[in-house]
C-alpha cells in the first residue's frame, strides 16, 4: 500500500472529492464557456445581423466543446503536456457519444457529464504511464487516447441517457409544478453557484432548458446580484462589480465563518424562482450552460436572449421554438435578473442586520 501511495504521489494523482468534484468540474465549465457558450453567442449575433463569417466562427467554436472541456479538465488535474494534448481527442469522442443516448431517435444532453467522467480517468491513466518508458512520445498519447475513446464507446451513451433522463425529470416536474419546482431549482442552483462547485457545469450536464433553466437563472442572479447589493456598504463599487458581474463565490469564506449571511440570498432565490416560472414564464432556451451563469458577464441574460431568437439544439429537442419577445418577456428578464434580487436581498439583509445575525464586517471581501 505504501508503494502505491508513493507512486500516486510521484505522479500527482490525488484521489479526492475536491480534485474531481470542484477543480475538474469548474474547469469543465470554463471549457464549455470558451467553446459552446461563446460559439452560441457569436453565431446568434451573426444570424441576427446577417454576417456569415460570425455564423461560421460560432459553429467552429461550438463544435470544439468536447475537446475544450477535456483539455480544461486535464489542465485542472495538472496533466503533463502529452496527456493534455491527447485529451482533445478523448473529449471530442466522449462529448459526441455522450450526446447520443441509448434511446433511438432521441438527442442526448449528457455529453458534458460523459466528458467529465471519462476525461478524468483518461487523464489519470495517462499521468500514470507518462515518462515511464523510453518511448514516452508514443506510449503516453496512445494509452491516453485508447483508454479515453474506449471508455467513451463503452460508457458515454449510457451516461448520456442517464443525464438526459434526470434533466427531463427536472424539466417535466417544473412544467407540472412550476411553483414548487421553481423554488427548488432556484435555491439549489443558486447555492451551487456560490459554493466552490460549478452551477454552469451542472446545468450543462443535465441539459436544463425551458422553465427549469429560467428558474436556475433566477437562483444564480439572486445570489450574485443579492450579495453584491447586500455587501455594498462593506465593499463599495468594487465589490458590487466583482460579485454582481463576477461571482458570489467570493463570499464563501465569510459564509463559512457566519452561514447566516447566506439567508438573504437564499430567501430571495426562493421568491424569484417561482416568479420566473409562474408569473413571467421565463425560459432559458439558449445553451444550457448559460442557465448556471447568472449575471456573470451577463451570460445568463444573453442566453435567454439567444433562446428567444435561436433556441439551442437541446431546447429544440425539448419542444422550444423561436419567439419574438414582448414587453412581458423583457420586463421579466430585467426584474428577475436585476431588480428583484437587489431589492429583496437588501430588504432581507436589513432585517437580519437589525436582528444581529449579520454584523459589521461580516461581508467584507478579503
Amino acid at each position: 500500500m505504501e508503494n502505491i501511495n508513493a507512486f500516486l504521489a510521484r505522479k500527482n494523482i490525488v484521489l479526492s472529492a475536491r480534485r474531481y468534484g470542484i477543480d475538474a468540474l469548474g474547469a469543465m465549465a470554463q471549457g464549455l464557456f470558451c467553446s459552446l457558450l461563446i460559439g452560441t453567442i457569436v453565431k446568434t449575433l451573426g444570424e441576427q445581423v446577417g454576417i456569415g463569417f460570425l455564423v461560421s466562427v460560432g459553429g467552429y467554436a461550438s463544435a470544439m466543446s468536447g475537446s475544450a472541456m477535456a483539455v480544461a479538465i486535464g489542465y485542472a488535474l495538472q496533466s503533463p503536456p502529452l496527456v493534455l494534448f491527447s485529451l482533445a481527442t478523448v473529449g471530442y469522442a466522449a462529448n459526441a457519444l455522450g450526446s447520443t443516448t441509448l434511446t433511438p431517435g432521441q438527442a442526448g444532453a449528457g455529453g458534458p457529464l460523459a466528458v467529465l467522467f471519462i476525461a478524468v480517468i483518461a487523464a489519470e491513466v495517462g499521468k500514470a504511464v507518462s515518462k515511464e518508458t523510453r518511448v514516452d512520445i508514443l506510449v503516453t498519447p496512445l494509452v491516453t487516447i485508447l483508454v479515453g475513446v474506449g471508455l467513451s464507446a463503452w460508457w458515454a451513451p449510457a451516461i448520456g441517457t442517464a443525464a438526459t433522463a434526470v434533466g427531463h425529470i427536472i424539466m417535466w416536474a417544473t412544467d407540472l409544478q412550476p411553483f414548487l419546482m421553481g423554488i427548488v431549482v432556484s435555491v439549489v442552483i443558486g447555492m451551487a453557484l456560490t459554493l466552490p462547485i460549478s452551477s454552469a457545469a451542472i446545468c450543462a450536464a443535465f441539459g436544463l432548458t425551458g422553465l427549469a433553466g429560467g428558474a436556475a437563472v433566477a437562483g444564480c442572479c439572486a445570489n450574485m446580484v443579492g450579495f453584491a447589493v447586500l455587501s455594498f456598504r462593506e465593499n463599495g463599487w468594487g465589490g458590487l462589480v466583482s460579485q454582481g458581474l463576477g461571482t458570489s463565490m467570493l463570499q464563501m469564506g465569510n459564509i463559512v465563518r457566519n452561514p447566516r449571511i447566506w439567508l438573504p440570498a437564499i430567501f430571495t432565490s426562493a421568491i424569484t424562482g417561482p416568479l420566473a416560472t409562474c408569473v413571467f414564464r421565463m425560459e432559458m432556451n439558449g445553451a444550457p450552460v448559460s442557465a448556471g451563469m447568472g449575471t456573470c458577464g451577463l451570460v445568463g441574460q444573453i442566453g435567454v436572449w439567444t433562446g428567444w431568437l435561436a433556441p439551442s439544439e437541446q431546447a429544440l429537442a425539448n419542444g422550444a421554438a423561436a419567439i419574438v419577445p414582448g414587453a412581458m418577456d423583457w420586463a421579466g428578464l430585467a426584474l428577475i435578473s436585476f431588480v428583484l434580487p437587489a431589492v429583496l436581498c437588501w430588504a432581507f439583509g436589513l432585517f437580519f442586520r437589525k436582528m444581529g445575525w449579520i454584523k459589521k464586517d461580516d461581508l467584507i471581501l478579503q
